[in-house]
């Protein structure tokens, strides 16, 4: 095992993080980590719009997405206008099972109707070209602040468009989610025209917790300008200023002053995103925007209550799952679907399948449409975008997102063919053995090296996300010194090793057993262990242990 300093040099280079880039990596820094918001092109453009708007009292309306980007950017805006007393605004954020994703013409009719002046798009709008002609032609200009690739249409004809992806923006950091583009946006008007509202320059700092949510929940490359946002984002978010995220982690038991990263990905982000899933993404928009403790409250509770219900659907639906797979033979990608099967919680059925199967997965479904919708997610690197553009005509009818995570749309007619189509294009010589072994352990240890002192290593490099994992370890040939199977139906495991100094080191895995390995658990048995550290604080005391992430 190396020392520590060797351990932080071995994980820095793994990150690809150069001599020179070390001490801004490891102590992020507010004033010099982030980059001049007006390096953005139409950056300029926008915020003196937006001025002028809020000068004559222009009817403004933000349009975000229904997920945890684009509602924490729509609270971003609400909480700023509220900042300089600025009331002619509203809110809309649309239906994932009735409006589905984007800007749509029927809500921009609406807006016409009701003489909106200013529309302000947050993780979307990048791809609306006809919609956006037709709002700028009835006299709605139209400000696009969106992540997303812009279409190969071209651009909207909008009257902004802030977007780092778009051809000709030279800002620096391409990466930014949605929440993080209205983060900028909001530092930008606060640093041109903050003396003006009488409000302190650096006042946004406040606002860092939801850009931190969304930069945490979108899976944006923690690196760069992404890991000062969520740095700092969790420091504010510890503060407890917000009275519907207290109540959300207290019901979670989690304490909010040692928030983490993953109990913003795990906790939060699920209860947030199930909103839109189950009812109205409203609903989470009120609690994280909520000021009366009596209201956030009763919205969280709310959030708390069909956040429960996704559950039990959810256990329903990978029941079934299980089922159908044990019945099938096994290939490199899974496709798999029902019509009964609720779209909103595909994304989730998606991520476990991967979890459990370790393959690239596509889980279809129907809202009772003439098209079946459906999630995808991949597994050791492969692109789904590009995997997707290269299946053959029409056997998709629409599709979107990111290498990693996306969604599409497919024929009643056509989905008995589409697996066979993936398996087509899909890599078919890489072996799931060589993807796994991609996503291997950075260093081989032993159980005596897990100490206090390297954790305090492994946790500098926090908070960890996408493009900044969290190191995984390989524990090669260890003896186990305990099994329990542990939760109210026995279904999590923990075992424990014996170091050479007598101490007992426990390692965890939720929504395991033993049979979840193959069945060689069993005190005395020798196994390859792939771990994280983690920190677990339970009934006010602290514990050092693995997290397992599979035996090998």
């Amino acid at each position: 095992m190396p020392n520590e300093i060797e351990l932080l040099d071995l994980l820095l280079k793994n990150r690809g993080i150069k001599t020179e880039d070390r001490e801004k990596f490891l102590n992020p820094s507010y004033e010099k980590g982030l980059y001049d918001p007006f390096l953005m092109k139409d950056m300029e453009r926008a915020v003196v719009r937006i001025f002028e708007a809020v000068e004559v009292k222009e009817k403004i309306l933000i349009y975000s997405d229904y997920d945890c980007d684009g509602i924490p950017a729509s609270v971003i805006m609400h909480d700023f206008f509220n900042k300089i007393g600025y009331e002619n605004f509203s809110i809309y954020i649309p239906d994932r099972h009735d409006e589905g994703y984007g800007l749509h013409m029927e809500a921009i009719e609406n807006f016409i109707e009701q003489e909106v002046d200013l529309l302000i798009t947050f993780d979307l709008g990048i791809t609306a070209l006809e919609e956006t002609v037709a709002a700028q032609a009835a006299g709605i200009d139209v400000i696009i602040t969106d992540h997303h690739i812009p279409s190969e249409q071209g651009l909207p004809k909008a009257y902004a468009i802030l977007n780092p992806k778009q051809e000709g923006c030279s800002y620096p950091d391409k990466m930014l989610c949605g929440a993080g583009i209205a983060f900028k946006l909001v530092q930008a008007l606060i640093a041109k025209y903050g003396e003006y509202w009488k409000i302190n320059k650096g006042s946004e700092k406040w606002l860092l917790d939801m850009a931190g949510v969304a930069t945490l929940s979108d899976q944006v490359p923690l690196i760069n300008e992404n890991r000062v946002l969520a740095y700092y984002g969790l420091k504010v978010l510890q503060k407890g200023k917000r009275p519907g995220l207290v109540e959300i982690f207290k019901k979670a038991g989690v304490d909010i002053t040692k928030l983490s990263e993953e109990d913003v990905t795990f906790t939060l982000a699920p209860r947030i995103n199930a909103a839109s899933r189950m009812a109205d993404p409203m609903m989470a928009f009120e609690m994280l925007s909520a000021t009366d403790p009596v209201s956030a409250k009763a919205a969280a509770d709310n959030l708390s209550k069909i956040n429960e219900e996704r559950k039990i659907i959810v256990a329903h639906m990978m029941k079934e799952v299980k089922k159908v797979l044990s019945h099938r033979e096994d290939k490199k990608v899974i496709v798999i679907g029902n019509p009964s099967w609720r779209i909103g919680v595909l994304g989730i059925i998606a991520s476990k399948i991967v979890e459990e199967y370790k393959r690239p997965v596509f889980v279809w479904g129907s809202d009772g449409s003439d098209e079946l919708k459906g999630s995808c997610r991949s597994y050791g690197g492969i692109n789904l975008v590009e995997l997707m553009n290269s299946l053959p005509e029409n056997s998709l009818t629409g599709f979107g997102g990111h290498a990693g995570a996306g969604g599409f749309s497919v024929d009643h007619k056509e989905i008995h063919f589409l697996e066979d189509r993936i398996l087509q294009v899909y890599g078919g010589d890489r072996e799931v053995e060589e993807i796994a072994h991609e996503e291997g352990a950075e260093a081989t240890i032993e159980i005596d090296d897990v100490t206090s002192a390297n954790y305090s290593v492994i946790e500098k490099l926090a908070p960890y996300g996408a493009g900044n994992p969290k190191p995984t370890f390989l524990f090669k040939d260890i003896s186990i010194y305990g099994v329990k199977e542990f939760g109210k139906e026995k279904n999590h495991l923990e075992l424990s090793f014996l170091s050479s100094k007598g101490k007992i080191v426990k390692a965890i895995a939720f929504f395991k057993t033993k049979e979840s390995y193959g069945g060689k658990i069993n005190v005395g048995e020798r196994i390859n262990l792939v771990a994280t550290f983690e920190k677990s604080i339970f009934g006010g005391k602290t514990e050092l242990r693995l997290r397992i992430i599979d035996i090998v």
